[in-house]
């Protein structure tokens, strides 16, 4: 940024906490409601932020022991929001309650922010982390097996499915390797095609988050103005300027987004449900809650897009595959089974707090709690759908083996929408569904008036 703006240095991540933590307070405080649930929800997205910049310094002072603070931290003001997710169900009453400032200059500010988070993305240094998805779709692609550190890396890391992050290596790779290139010269190459795809794929995850979130307050919400406040709190809370890069963050967050703007139509909602499956396989946890929602109408629908939609992920690992064994090994990676029993733990499990061997209890209760889903509420409705979507993709981050805590855009994009949403009883499936594969074409909704 240095090069168009005079001067201009980027932001600290302990600076931007206090300049983000006022900025938030300011536009979305409710100022003659001191204790409405809406300030309560502020000041626990603020304090998720002391949680981050400890983990960030515990790691660049060498500190473990600070680190650890950072995890426990996060650990529990994220039972906290789950707790407050789980009871948004039972809110009725909620008013509408707009940010303090006009439309326009939301909007205004709304769109200066995703600039400077685009140009954070662009000119910030790009982790190992960034990279392990581009490196596995190398050796997926080439038939290669990876390096015993890089494989290990893919194991820690967690699921996924490595062929998602070639598509934008093939728009970049020709522009930046030269046939006639010396080895060292290829292998540079390689390396700028590596953070281009990284950052590329992020840029696009984070405009699809921040489109997907103004077009649920718009068509759903019946009100743009909540969806641009919720959109801009996102891109002014700490975690999206100090971890807006990582693609393993932002692009599960965006199919999850986007299967909310598309929920009316149930297959086009599974396909970006199967695609998140495929992506990082945490979001298999959602599917009892999606197919509860489905289940008066819209459930064949929506199981043939989430199932056509892992079946053709699983077929083309089978066409890349070159043996049975390495066909069985992408699917497994894929599916999170080297996940259950990794070599090396990171993060909060991995610090000894806790035995780890008590993540798998966790494991058990949160497939519980999943499967509960199905059946409570028995009414689901698109607030249901947010609210316990959002649980759903935080309970998640208390079984992970690295970096639990960290992944707050698998839900935080989500959660903000149930912060912000209006109240959504009648958005049930049979009357925004029609019997066919298109929904109905003007379901009879009034304008969202305060509860």
């Amino acid at each position: 940024m240095g090069e168009y703006l005079f001067q201009y240095q980027k932001v600290d991540p302990t600076t931007w906490v206090y300049l983000s933590s006022l900025l938030t307070i300011g536009l979305f405080f409710k100022f003659s409601r001191v204790w409405s649930v809406r300030n309560l929800d502020l000041l626990g997205l603020i304090m998720l932020a002391p949680g981050l910049l400890m983990v960030e310094y515990g790691l660049i002072q060498s500190s473990p022991q600070i680190e650890q603070y950072g995890y426990v931290w996060l650990f529990v003001t994220g039972a906290l929001f789950m707790i407050r997710l789980l009871l948004d169900p039972i809110m009725v009453r909620r008013p509408l309650l707009e940010p303090n400032l006009s439309p326009g200059a939301m909007t205004f500010l709304g769109v200066a922010a995703v600039l400077f988070l685009l140009a954070n993305v662009l000119n910030s240094k790009t982790e190992p982390d960034d990279l392990i998805g581009v490196k596995s779709a190398e050796h997926v692609q080439s038939l290669e097996s990876p390096e015993p550190g890089e494989e290990q890396d893919l194991a820690v890391h967690g699921p996924g499915y490595p062929l998602l992050h070639l598509l934008p290596t093939l728009s970049t790779q020709a522009l930046m390797i030269d046939a006639h290139d010396t080895q060292q010269q290829r292998e540079l190459g390689r390396d700028r095609v590596r953070v281009a795809t990284a950052r590329i794929t992020a840029i696009l995850s984070q405009l699809a988050i921040v489109t997907g979130m103004v077009l649920i307050g718009y068509r759903h919400f019946n009100n743009i103005r909540t969806g641009i406040a919720a959109a801009t709190l996102y891109l002014l809370l700490p975690y999206s300027a100090q971890l807006s890069g990582r693609v393993g963050h932002v692009l599960p967050a965006a199919l999850l987004v986007w299967a909310v703007v598309t929920y009316r139509r149930p297959f086009i909602a599974g396909v970006f449900i199967g695609l998140a499956i495929s992506a990082i396989y945490y979001p298999v946890f959602l599917l009892p809650l999606w197919l509860g929602f489905y289940w008066q109408r819209g459930l064949l629908r929506f199981s043939l897009g989430v199932a056509v939609t892992v079946a053709i992920s699983i077929a083309s690992l089978a066409f890349i595959s070159d043996s049975p064994a390495s066909f069985w090994a992408y699917v497994q990676q894929m599916f999170g089974w080297t996940s259950l029993a990794p070599d090396r733990l990171e993060g909060f499990w991995g610090f000894g707090i806790i035995e780890p061997a008590y993540r798998y209890p966790v494991l058990v209760l949160l497939a519980a709690f999943c499967l509960s889903l199905a059946v409570w509420p028995a009414q689901k409705n698109l607030g249901t759908l947010l609210s316990c979507s959002a649980a759903v993709m935080l309970a998640t981050q208390f079984w992970l083996p690295t970096g639990g805590g960290l992944y707050m855009a698998w839900y935080l994009p989500l959660m903000l929408l149930t912060i912000f949403r209006p109240n959504l009883e009648d958005r049930v499936a049979l009357s925004v569904l029609g019997e066919g594969w298109f929904p109905k074409r003007k379901p009879k909704f009034g304008v969202v008036q305060a509860a």
